[in-house]
């Protein structure tokens, strides 16, 4: 099973730009596979992987990810081929939707037909990387403008239609999407023993296309936190989760919360939403489910983890994405180190 790791955050600065930098540069030397540099409204996902690109030389950097109503796709594509060429062949395009909340909040786009602005994002790409002239007619976009002007171009790039796209789906429809389009899926809110959830759509994307859900890098995984004190880190821990419950979307659609419910936490899941949005923000917190957290992420001490790691092999997840607590540079990479011990012992 191989590794991933993320930097950035939604609100992320580079104040700490150092510590990032010996974070990537040292999980590297640890034998991490991935690095995602995620974007929401802090730092953007591409400019730091153009700083990370000549300091590395085998850790895979991807966006993670990119939002689509924040650029056009031919400046996805132009942004994507330049960082190709940057990291030697090293980047993949992470794409994903993002909430209503930024798309109408910050970019100012309806957040209107999410999923078809993600298919047609994807045809258009592939025209922009296949070095094709860019002539598209669609619902969300459309190039180049009619009665205008502007004429049907060509990147001035060498093409590369084979760069490796990954999806952040939630949604059955747009996980459908991830199996029919993409080379990979950048996975949240994954429960290995409920796994069914996801993969039942990404397979039937992928039937579509032809393929199986195994042509598919699947990454998933969670908080990692290798610690005697499980009760401990529980109560650290879930009032993440209660934000993401209740936080991450709008007061009528948070596909966090509707992925969780799908995994069987129906109940649970809409009290804490509900307790959230009230502004009874404690209350929520302590409604979110112990096994919820548990199941969620990686922690324990070592015994559990390595069965805690057995469970998403056999869930079918072929990169574990690792977010490790605690959160200062040292902690998270005594963390990761553990854990690549744990999987070379697992064989």
């Amino acid at each position: 099973m191989k590794t991933s790791i993320s930097i950035g955050s939604a609100s992320s600065t580079a104040e700490d730009w150092e510590g990032t930098v010996s974070y990537v540069l040292e999980a590297e030397r640890l034998g991490v596979d991935h690095v995602w540099s995620a974007e929401g409204w802090g730092q953007d996902a591409a400019t730091p992987l153009a700083a990370l690109a000549p300091l590395t030389s085998r850790i895979i950097l991807g966006t993670g990810i990119m939002q689509v109503t924040a650029r056009v796709p031919a400046m996805m594509a132009m942004t994507a081929l330049s960082l190709d060429r940057l990291t030697g062949g090293r980047f993949v395009l992470g794409l994903g939707v993002s909430g209503p909340q930024v798309v109408e909040g910050l970019h100012g786009v309806r957040f209107s037909r999410p999923l078809e602005r993600l298919r047609e994002t994807l045809d258009v790409l592939g025209m922009a990387l296949g070095g094709e002239r860019i002539s598209f007619s669609g619902r969300q976009m459309r190039f180049p403008l009619p009665d205008g002007e502007g004429k049907a171009i060509a990147l001035a790039m060498p093409p590369r239609p084979d760069l490796p796209i990954y999806l952040a789906t939630l949604g059955e429809r747009s996980l459908e999407l991830t199996g029919e389009r993409a080379q990979g899926w950048l996975g949240t809110c994954f429960v290995p023993e409920r796994a069914d959830v996801f993969w039942d759509s990404i397979g039937r994307g992928a039937a579509r296309a032809g393929r199986s859900l195994d042509a598919l890098d699947l990454q998933a995984g969670g908080r990692l936190w290798i610690t005697d004190d499980v009760e401990g880190a529980v109560a650290v821990l879930r009032p993440e989760l209660a934000f993401r419950l209740g936080a991450m979307g709008s007061a009528t659609s948070n596909f966090y919360n509707d992925a969780y419910r799908r995994a069987g936490w129906e109940e649970e899941c809409q009290r804490v939403r509900s307790l959230w949005i009230d502004r009874r923000r404690k209350e929520a917190i302590e409604a979110v489910p112990d096994d919820l957290v548990l199941r969620s992420n990686l922690i324990g001490p070592p015994a559990a983890i390595r069965e805690r790691l057995a469970v998403y092999r056999r869930a079918g997840v072929t990169t574990l994405r690792l977010d490790p607590v605690p959160g200062d540079v040292p902690g998270k990479l005594d963390q990761l180190g553990q854990l690549l011990d744990l999987l070379r012992d697992a064989g």
